[in-house]
């Protein structure tokens, strides 16, 4: 019946550190994106948004700038 002694103490540090960095490679993903990449995804929501204001119907009793009466 012999095992592996394990140091809790290093072991702790080591749970830590790969913890640390599967946070930081999520963090990478998340906000590490190019200028131009931001700029790109920006001007294509803001293409969007204006095709669909465009289809829209205004229909006599709508207000202006979607103001409700």
């Amino acid at each position: 019946m012999s095992g592996d002694v394990v140091n809790l103490r290093q072991f702790r540090k080591q749970k830590a550190r790969s913890d640390k960095e599967k946070q930081a490679e999520q963090n990478r993903v998340t906000f590490g994106r190019t200028k131009a990449e931001k700029s790109l995804t920006r001007a294509l929501n803001e293409k969007a948004e204006k095709m669909l204001e465009q289809g829209r119907i205004e229909r006599p009793g709508d207000a202006p700038d979607g103001a409700k009466n």
